[in-house]
This record gives C-alpha cells, sequence and structure tokens, in this order.
C-alpha cells in the first residue's frame, strides 16, 4: 500500500488546504480584532463569531447533497472563489474608509456559508484519494495540517493586523488561490461514477440522516462534540476580550493561541500511534476530562492561565476527530459520504455559533469569572455524560476497517 507521503493526489490536496487554512485562521483572530477597535464592543464581536458559524446550521445538510449530487472538485473551486472575493471586499473597504459592522456580519456570514459546502465536499476527496485502511492515518495528518495553521496562521494575522488592518484579508484572499491551483492539479476523481440521482431533496437528506442515527457510536459522538464546539467557540472570544482588557497586543495574543497549535501540532502526529494503543473510548473521555480544566481561571483571572489550560485537550483533541472522522469516513457508503458527513458536522456544530454569541453576552452582563463558570459547568456535564453513556462504552474498534475493501 503506497504510503500517504507518496500519494500525490492526497499530498496535493493538504497542500492546496494548508495554505487556505493559514488565511482563515488569520481572518479568525482579525474578525474579533476588526470588531473591537472599530466598536469596542465584545457583544458585536459574539455576533460576528456567530455569523460565520452559523452556517454550517443551516446549511451543512443542504450541502451534504450537494457534494453526493454535484462533481465535488466543482463545488470545492466555486466555493474557493466566493470566499477570496468576501475577503477582498473587506480590503477594498478598508481602503475606501467605508467599512461598516454590516458588512463585516455579512461577509463573515459569506465565508462561513462557503466553507461550509467546502468541507463537506473535501471529505468525498479525501475519501476518494485514500484508501479505507489508511482514513484514521489521513484523518490524523489532516489535525497535523490543522494544527498547523492554528500554530503560524493566528500569530501572523496578528502581526498583520497590527501593520494594517487589511493585510490579513489579503493574505486570506491570496490563499484561496493557491487552493483553486491544487486542486486543478490533481488528477483522482473525487467521487464514483454514478447515475444521477432523481430523489427529491428532502428525501435524499433523510436517507444520509437515517444512516447515521442507525449508527449508535456516530450518533452520541455527534451530540457531545456540539457541546464541545459551543464550549471551544466560547473560551476563544473569551479569550480575546480578557487579552484585549488586560493590555495585550495584538501580536501577543496570536503568540498565545499558537500555543494551542503547537500542541495541537504535537498531538496530531502521536495521533496514529495513539489511535493503535488506546480504545476509542478511552480516547474519547480523556478528552472530555480534560476539556473543563479552563475551571481554573476562576483562581487565576489571566489569560495566560486560559491557555495554559487548554493545552492539554489540544493536545489529545487530534487524537479524538482522527479516530473518530476516520472511522466514520471508512464505514460510510461513497453515494452517502456527503450527507453523512454533513449530517454528523451538522450535529457537531449546531451548537457552535451560539458559543461566541452567549460568551459575549454574558461578559457584557457579567464578569469574566461568572461567565468562565457557566462554561466550566457545561463542560463538566458534557464529561459525565460521555462516561455514563453505553453507545460510547461499546464503542467500536478500528480494526473493523481491515475488512472494507479499498
Amino acid at each position: 500500500m503506497t504510503p500517504l507521503r507518496k500519494n500525490r493526489d492526497f499530498v496535493l490536496l493538504q497542500l492546496g488546504q494548508a495554505l487556505s487554512t493559514i488565511g482563515s485562521s488569520m481572518t479568525q483572530i482579525a474578525y474579533p480584532l476588526l470588531v473591537l477597535a472599530t466598536t469596542h464592543s465584545p457583544a458585536k464581536a459574539g455576533v460576528v463569531g456567530f455569523a460565520n458559524i452559523l452556517p454550517y446550521a443551516l446549511f451543512a445538510l443542504f450541502a451534504g447533497v450537494v457534494a453526493d449530487r454535484w462533481n465535488r472538485k466543482h463545488v470545492m473551486i466555486l466555493m474557493d472563489a466566493v470566499r477570496a472575493l468576501g475577503a477582498i471586499s473587506i480590503v477594498g473597504a478598508l481602503a475606501l474608509d467605508q467599512l461598516t459592522f454590516a458588512h463585516v456580519c455579512i461577509v463573515a456570514f459569506l465565508e462561513g456559508s462557503a466553507f461550509v459546502f467546502f468541507n463537506i465536499a473535501e471529505v468525498g476527496a479525501l475519501r476518494s484519494v485514500v484508501p479505507p485502511k489508511q482514513l484514521p492515518d489521513a484523518a490524523a495528518a489532516e489535525q497535523a495540517r490543522f494544527a498547523t495553521v492554528t500554530l503560524l496562521g493566528p500569530p501572523l494575522g496578528g502581526v498583520l493586523f497590527g501593520i494594517a488592518r487589511a493585510l490579513p484579508f489579503l493574505a486570506d484572499a491570496v490563499s484561496y488561490v493557491f487552493s483553486v491551483v491544487s486542486l486543478l492539479w490533481m488528477r483522482t476523481p473525487f467521487q464514483q461514477p454514478r447515475e444521477r440521482d432523481t430523489m427529491p431533496l428532502r428525501a435524499q437528506i433523510k436517507e444520509g440522516i437515517g444512516w447515521l442515527w442507525k449508527q449508535k457510536y456516530l450518533r452520541t459522538s455527534a451530540l457531545i462534540f456540539a457541546g464541545d464546539n459551543f464550549v471551544f467557540q466560547a473560551i476563544f472570544l473569551i479569550f480575546v476580550v480578557v487579552a484585549r482588557r488586560q493590555g495585550l497586543s495584538s501580536g501577543t495574543i496570536g503568540l498565545l493561541i499558537a500555543a494551542f497549535g503547537t500542541a495541537g501540532l504535537l498531538g496530531s502526529l502521536v495521533a496514529p500511534r495513539a489511535a493503535k494503543t488506546f480504545s476509542m473510548r478511552s480516547i474519547m473521555l480523556l478528552n472530555q476530562w480534560l476539556n473543563g480544566l479552563f475551571v481554573l481561571f476562576i483562581l487565576f483571572a489571566s489569560p495566560y492561565v486560559l491557555v495554559a489550560c487548554v493545552l492539554p485537550v489540544a493536545f489529545v483533541g487530534p487524537w479524538l476527530n482522527a479516530v473518530v472522522i476516520g472511522y466514520r469516513t471508512a464505514v460510510t457508503p461513497d453515494h452517502l459520504v456527503g450527507r453523512v458527513s454533513s449530517v454528523a458536522r451538522n450535529i457537531a456544530l449546531v451548537a457552535q455559533p451560539l458559543g461566541p454569541l452567549a460568551a459575549g453576552l454574558l461578559l457584557a452582563s457579567f464578569s469574566e469569572k461568572v461567565t468562565v463558570l457557566v462554561f466550566a459547568l457545561v463542560s463538566l456535564l458534557l464529561a459525565i455524560w460521555s462516561t455514563v453513556s453505553p453507545s460510547i462504552r461499546t464503542s467500536p474498534s478500528l480494526q473493523e476497517l481491515d475488512a472494507i475493501p479499498a
């Protein structure tokens, strides 16, 4: 079997997405910094975060149908073009001194919407260029890519924002161009040959939901991930607001976020070994009980404490993502992979946009410590649920993938 590092199309896919994700991670820090700089309102920064993440809850199911019915490569290229134009519009508005809060919200929403369709189609692309047995390792490699750009993107975005507010958005637009080029160079079709599905849209969505819902472990994992994502997005915004209130520069904020990326990168590098050493249930429980360490902020109210508390889960998180995503992608039939992935991610991300929105509103009305305590209690409930859940206790094994033909 060809090693992943010698799989030409897999390498091209990862290279292109690494470049575009660096651009996205730069704007992830640039959006709240831009809103705070122009409005001085953490609540409005939370609204922009909400607008950027909301599309997954709105469009993921439809995106799954699109990824299974249309040419996945064409969908990915079109969505890159949409994201590039959105970023360029902010650059132009800043240059003309015409940028408004509404404009930022609209672009954040459009960029998030395009990401949904791109991201769902990319799952099918990964499944097409990698054999089933290698999918957990491929998912771990994607986690390494994400961790690397989390390490590089935020500090770079913070530095560029410090130089000129438009620079992170300009770099983001350029990164999507590189993504398009890498997609055009790939040779492998992104879906198996099949006749066009004429089933009504509602029936196609229902088919994907029905398949996933019968998989108890995958269903429960997606629901637990929904809570995790809600908390993580909230803590991210809390960190930015607290750091700004305590006088940290945008460059320093980016560097602190890069520490999270460093832990994630190290964790993703050992994820394949962890998947072979520990059961899927053990990895799940370890991740969940580490999630709530940020409660220590109540005792030591410092942005440095928040960063230190999320480092352990940043290290273990890629293990969990690799085994769950790899297993799900491998066992899903090709004609359903887009819809099943969209359903799973829709469930996992449905509460994510509420995280920054809730955090922004809480920070505007209560103290930072009270805000952190609320999300710490949510993390505790999630950890208890994952521990007692029958579906998690009977987690599958990755050895099952050996029997799936390429």
